[in-house]
């Protein structure tokens, strides 16, 4: 039976809109299948089915109606008629009843899939997938450092976008540019940060994280080890103050202190990655006081500190490597040796690490023959008795250092730890001392200190074997395990550049 229609369809503008909208239709279809019965997919193909193939079948129906209208207005120019009218739909005409039922019980499935599409597509741009790994060369490190971060398990959208639908449109509005960049290659390598349009730490980290709840101390031990033929392990326990000593006591002192409830701490910065500190404002929000302190190494005139932003701090100004850190080589090493994935036996195993991973390689690959080469030439070389008898330990190390290697730097996108300086302590960065180095004074003459106890006390320190420990509550006064006291009169990251033990 023979299905009659408006001769205005039968156009080839309006043929080709049916064929594209089918194919993109019964594609979709076949498509979303796979990956529902199938269990099989990918980011590509999750892309695929929710926004291109979607983009076609909808170009496709709006080809339908434009090729009947441009039939119907070219016969009526030859007609020479003068359009006066809307279109008529008579259902007592066959072929316009046959029309008026194609198109409503194709509107209802349209619609119907349409809407199952949008919520699936909307769920898509939301995932860890789609974040990820969609741009897979752009955002390859900062997937990879997600994936071995404390919050591996919470989706990117939660930190980057929050609650809410106007978050929501600003950063897809965000992405259309993001989407440009990465299509014309004109993304910077690296990405620079912070990132400005970030949503405040206050509307997204609080959502899980109740700063008037981190009250109690937190006691850290922390593993390090020497640059020398053993590979002399050097602990210190400290005890980090979050709060005040006893929880009755709350952010009265201690780390969280600066997130108080009842003070504000602003600050201008005179670089993008907010590195330099020359003003720093406290209020007390209960009694109105401010104290203003300012930088007397490097002081800025009143025209020029008026022209810096004045910013809140929040969590993220000390906190801003909460998923995506990379960690130095002094750190990884470390750990890959408390870890056993690089065997602590191995002689000079450590300064040999140190020396691989701080070299600059234009490609991943070529840094993992870097590493492979570098360790069996040395050995071979220097321990030719160790890298005959206990090879295993020589391949362990290299397996070792290469996987920590790929997971924190990336030389293709050029990032690796000094590209993205970490605030949270005063070791490998600048950190705390962005303040806290006793040149930021009030003009009533308060100073911010550079106390190390503000922060944290020793509890101990030194070889396992021979540590030195503290009596209770009585903090050690820090020792360098090379016994040199220079540290006293300087910034830690003077010698302390991520290539140091």
């Amino acid at each position: 039976m023979k299905i009659k229609l408006p001769h205005s369809v039968t156009n080839w503008i309006s043929l080709i809109g049916a064929t594209i909208a089918l194919i993109s239709f019964f594609m979709i279809l076949f498509l979303f299948a796979i990956t529902t019965f199938l269990n099989r997919g990918s980011s590509y193909l999750g892309l695929i089915i929710y926004i291109v193939l979607p983009a076609f079948l909808i170009v496709g129906l709006i080809l339908i109606p434009l090729g009947m209208y441009l039939k119907v207005r070219k016969e009526k120019k030859l007609r020479r008629e003068i359009e006066t009218k809307w279109p008529e739909i008579n259902l007592n005409d066959v072929r316009h009843r046959n029309a008026f039922m194609i198109f409503t019980i194709g509107t209802t499935i349209f619609l119907f899939v349409s809407a199952m599409g949008s919520y699936e597509a909307f769920h898509y741009t939301e995932s860890v997938e789609f974040c990820g790994t969609t741009c897979h060369k752009v955002m390859y490190p900062e997937h990879t450092a997600y994936q071995h971060s404390p919050h591996a398990r919470v989706a990117c959208v939660d930190c980057h976008v929050g609650s809410g639908a106007d978050w929501y449109v600003k950063s897809k509005l965000s992405g259309l540019y993001q989407v440009y960049a990465v299509t014309l290659g004109s993304y910077p390598k690296p990405i620079p940060t912070p990132i400005t349009s970030l949503r405040p730490a206050r509307e997204t980290c609080e959502e899980c994280h109740w700063p008037e709840k981190f009250y109690d101390r937190k006691l850290r031990l922390e593993k390090h080890y020497l640059a020398d033929e053993t590979n002399t392990e050097w602990d210190i326990s400290l005890a980090l103050k979050i709060g005040g000593s006893h929880s009755a006591q709350g952010l009265q002192e201690g780390i969280h202190w600066h997130i108080n409830k009842d003070i504000l701490i602003e600050y201008k910065a005179v670089d993008k990655q907010r590195q330099k500190i020359p003003w720093v404002k406290y209020t007390n929000l209960k009694t109105g006081k401010a104290v203003i302190f300012e930088d007397q190494n490097e002081p800025l005139k009143k025209e020029q500190l008026d022209s810096l932003e004045t910013r809140v701090m929040d969590c993220i100004d000390c906190h801003n490597r909460p998923s995506h850190n990379y960690k130095p080589p002094a750190f990884f090493v470390n750990n890959a040796l408390t870890a056993g994935t690089i065997p602590v036996e191995l002689p000079m195993i450590k300064s040999l690490a140190m020396d691989l991973t701080g070299k600059d390689y234009s490609t991943t690959d070529s840094a993992m023959l870097a590493i492979k080469n570098g360790i069996n030439s040395y050995y071979k070389d220097n321990y030719p008795d160790i890298y005959n008898s206990k090879g295993q330990l020589v391949k362990r190390a290299i397996n070792g250092l290469q996987a920590e290697y790929k997971q924190n730097i990336f030389p293709e996108m050029k990032v690796k730890w000094n590209a993205y300086p970490n605030n949270i302590g005063h070791l490998e960065f600048i950190g705390c001392f962005r303040c806290h180095n006793d040149q930021h004074t009030s003009k009533e003459g308060k100073v911010i200190s550079k106390n190390c106890n503000l922060c944290h006390i020793i509890n101990a320190q030194g070889p396992p074997n021979n540590l030195e420990l503290a009596n209770v509550n009585t903090p050690l006064e820090f020792k360098h395990p090379d016994g040199d006291e220079s540290w006293k009169e300087m910034n830690c990251v003077e010698c302390h550049t991520g290539l140091n033990p």
